[in-house]
Order: structure tokens, then C-alpha cells, then sequence
């Protein structure tokens, strides 16, 4: 059974309008940031505006004599008390992508789930390759954790998370808080996360379309982050969280992920790795769904039934752990 056959009925309909000439070429990265930023404003032109939200951008300092990180950051216009935060990497293969094309969803969970959240705009790959996103990342959480009380934020109820590769961001920035031991965190949402170099699992053989984040896309943005070619030795498990031998004492995770995305291997091995290790883990794993779904087709059941699962466990995270 082919690709296109095992796709939900709703996804199908949306993937078979998408171009088919590769649109993420990330042989020529300019133009696919271009083409990708294009893509995003275009899929949330028309949406209403979420109201009730005042953002506004800060810069953290950057460690070790990198250059200052910006960060936005979001508020409840009525804020009655001390909330909890969300501190938040967008996606985009390590290469691509900016604060910008998650602005709607950051002010919907800052509505949701009754939180503050911070949106990190790192520096990208290949001009600046692993460890410069990922530190960027720990910068901005140095500083949500340092600013925590102006912000009106408890320093306790702080997570983390991101979608793609800003999920293997926020995967390795877990791994680095935790051994770093500066900053607590109490939460990592991964979505549908992008961790391991290897590229050697059957989904990631599997899924070769080229309207999706297929092999060669993940292959050449891996390249682009590690500055080499992915599946060598040593490559940091702050790259690359599946690379970890040790993952105990890591927040809980939550992990949704399509049945037919690249990632969905790498992602079920590492919540079953989690839990060996004693890390609270909920995995989720959609049927029919494809890499970004979510994004392409939110009006989809199956997106919808997404969503509500994200913004629950998230909730419960951020709130039940106050009780």
C-alpha cells in the first residue's frame, strides 16, 4: 500500500492539491525559507484574529559572547496572578522558520491553557550550525527563568516545547537544562519532534513524497544543523536527543506524531526510552496523518482531535501540578 492510500480521507484531499516539484528544496535554502515563509502567510491568511493577548519582543543575552536572542513574548491582556509559561521553539528542519509563523498559535495557548508563553527566534542552520540554535534556545530560557517575576510568571511551572526540528530543539535544550542544572523545567512538549540524525528507521525509508518532509529533506536539513553529514560518530545528544544514552531525571513528555510521518520511529522509540527511564511519557500517534498535518489541514478531524490532546496535556501539566 502506497503513501497517498493510507492517508485520512480529509488529509488525502489537502495533499493532492500540494505542488509536487520539491517547494522545500533545501539545496537552495534562501529560496526555501522564501517559498516557506510564502506557504505559512498564505495558509493563515483570512484567520480571525485572536484577541486578548499583547506580545512584545525582548532580547535575552546571548551565553559566551554570542550575539543577544530575541524572544516575543506573549501575555493575557488581564492577567489576575502569577501564570505558568510555555517557553516555545518554531520548527522548520534547523534551517528555516522564525517566531513570526507561530504568532496565532502562541496567542490561542496563551488563551487555552491560561499561560504565558515566550517564542525564541534562534539562530538557523547552515550559517549558523549546532551549538549556536540550540544555545540560543538555552538563552532565551535563561532569561524567561531570570525575568519570571516581572513577567508574572512561577518560575515552577515552566515547559517547554516545539514542533519538528523545534522539537529537537526543545528535546536537546531538555537534555542540556537537566545536566546544566541552572534552570528547572517542568514540562517538555515535543511535536511530532525531529531527534535523530541516523536516518535509518523503515519510516524514514517509507516516506519519500516530495510534498512531504521526506528522507532527502531530512537528510539535507541534518547536514546543514551537524555541519556533516548526519548518521556519523559523535554527534552531540544536545543535536540529536536520540543520540542520549542517559535519560533519567528528564521532565514529562508529551509526544504526538502522524502515523505516516518520517519521524514517527524515532519518536515511539524514544517515548518507549523515556519511560524505561522512569520519565512520565504520553505518546500519541495519529492514523492517516502526515508530517505537519496539523498546519496543512486544521479543520481536519483528525487535527481537531490533535489539538484538543496537545492543549489538554498541557493544561494538566501547567495547572494540575499546582495543586
Amino acid at each position: 500500500m502506497n503513501f497517498a492510500d493510507q492517508l485520512d480521507p480529509e488529509l488525502r484531499v489537502v495533499v493532492e492539491k500540494l505542488p509536487t516539484d520539491r517547494p522545500l528544496n533545501l539545496n537552495e535554502i534562501p529560496a526555501a525559507r522564501a517559498k516557506m515563509k510564502k506557504m505559512v502567510t498564505a495558509m493563515l491568511e483570512g484567520l480571525p484574529a485572536v484577541e486578548g493577548v499583547t506580545s512584545q519582543d525582548q532580547f535575552a543575552p546571548g551565553l559566551q559572547g554570542d550575539p543577544a536572542v530575541r524572544v516575543r513574548v506573549y501575555r493575557p491582556d488581564h492577567q489576575p496572578s502569577k501564570l505558568p509559561a510555555l517557553f516555545w521553539i518554531h520548527g522548520g528542519g534547523y534551517v528555516m522558520g522564525d517566531i513570526e509563523q507561530d504568532d496565532r498559535l502562541m496567542k490561542q495557548l496563551v488563551t487555552r491553557i491560561g499561560c504565558v508563553a515566550v517564542s525564541v527566534d534562534y539562530r538557523l542552520a547552515p550559517e549558523h550550525p549546532f551549538p549556536a540554535p540550540v544555545e540560543d534556545c538555552y538563552a532565551g530560557l535563561k532569561w524567561l527563568f531570570a525575568h519570571a517575576n516581572q513577567l508574572g510568571v512561577e518560575p515552577s511551572r515552566i515547559a517547554i516545547g516545539g514542533a519538528s526540528g523545534g522539537g529537537g530543539l526543545a528535546a536537546g535544550l531538555a537534555l542540556l537544562a537537566r545536566d546544566r542544572g541552572e534552570v528547572q523545567v517542568a514540562f517538555q512538549l515535543l511535536i511530532y519532534p525531529m531527534i535523530d540524525d541516523r536516518n535509518v528507521t523503515p519510516a524514514s525509508y517509507a516516506i519519500t513524497d516530495p510534498r512531504m518532509w521526506n528522507r532527502e529533506s531530512n537528510r539535507l536539513g541534518w547536514k546543514a544543523y551537524l555541519g556533516r553529514d548526519g548518521g556519523g560518530a559523535d554527534i552531540s545528544p544536545y543535536a540529536a536527543a536520540a543520540r542520549a544514552t542517559d535519560l533519567a531525571n528528564l521532565p514529562p513528555a508529551y509526544i504526538p506524531v502522524g502515523a505516516l510521518d518520517l519521524f514517527v520511529d524515532e519518536n515511539i522509540e524514544y517515548a518507549q526510552r523515556l519511560i524505561q527511564a522512569g520519565v512520565p511519557t504520553e505518546l500519541h500517534v495519529y492514523p492517516g496523518a502526515f508530517h505537519g498535518f496539523d498546519l496543512f489541514a486544521p479543520s481536519a478531524m483528525v487535527s481537531k482531535q490533535f489539538k484538543a490532546d496537545r492543549d489538554s496535556a498541557l493544561k494538566r501539566a501547567l495547572h494540575d501540578s499546582a495543586r
